[in-house]
């Protein structure tokens, strides 16, 4: 079995690398990297540019044997999704597990679960305002296929991309896991949010850190279950197509024999 990786930020390519290989023993690995896509979704948005390049990345992935791909970007995830169905393999947004936890989680708390309802607020964190749209879109088409009621906020944490991009992963961390605890009890009477979304698979490890009570919800375990769920498609002799639409309801280096690609 080959897993195709696409990423938008190199360090994750290790720690998705190990994820997949724990969840996928003795599946090859083969890692795209474009920084540019994430630099151009910030600065201009997703672009026909970006949407493009994403198609030609997965096509590539797929012509170097992929049998199914994780695009490990939220920013570029409905990009993703547009060019997954003219392909031939499973196409898995890294957020789409973790958008589907997030309203079931929704619909079982209290006090909507006792109340019969399903409803509250889920908040969603970001440290750049790309990745805010795609993974609230998701979360609101999530909810109405449910049928659950939910409030969206979507809430960059100012400084954190800086201070990470200055070296300071520690002070990264701290600053997510302030904006996690303030959503979790806001001042003012506010609604506190009962499931917190980190939108970005950059920001899971500040997840522990917060100390609250609601739920704190990442991507990269959840996406990589996903992949690892589509590499074993009930029929052998054909992909599982049902992983390059929506969710439905309910970023790793190279592994040793694999050389990363990456393009301009």
């Amino acid at each position: 079995m080959i897993a195709g990786l696409l990423h938008t930020v190199p360090a994750l390519a290790a720690t998705f690398d190990t994820l997949v290989g724990d969840a996928l023993p003795g599946a090859r690995r083969i890692h795209l990297v474009d920084a540019w896509m994430l630099e151009t979704a910030i600065a201009e948005g997703v672009t026909p540019a970006v949407h493009e390049r994403v198609a030609s990345h997965l096509r590539h992935l797929v012509d170097s044997g992929a049998d199914a791909i994780l695009v490990t970007c939220s920013s570029i995830g409905e990009a993703a999704e547009d060019a997954a169905g003219a392909l031939s393999v499973p196409v898995i947004r890294v957020d789409a597990a973790m958008a589907a936890e997030a309203v079931a989680r929704l619909a079982s708390t209290p006090p909507a679960a006792e109340a019969g309802l399903a409803g509250g607020r889920i908040a969603v964190l970001a440290t750049n305002t790309a990745t805010l749209g795609p993974t609230t879109r998701l979360i609101e088409r999530e909810a109405a296929a449910r049928g659950v009621r939910v409030t969206v906020t979507a809430t960059v944490v100012g400084g954190a991309a800086a201070t990470r991009a200055a070296g300071d992963q520690a002070g990264h961390d701290r600053l997510i896991a302030q904006a996690v605890r303030a959503a979790a009890s806001p001042v003012g009477g506010a609604e506190p949010a009962r499931v917190i979304v980190l939108a970005q698979a950059s920001m899971a490890a500040a997840a522990q850190a917060a100390g609250v009570d609601v739920p704190v919800l990442t991507s990269p375990a959840g996406g990589v279950a996903r992949l690892a769920e589509a590499s074993t498609p009930s029929d052998p002799g054909s992909p599982d197509a049902s992983a390059n639409r929506p969710a439905p309801p309910g970023s790793g280096g190279p592994s040793p024999d694999e050389p990363t690609g990456a393009r301009a």
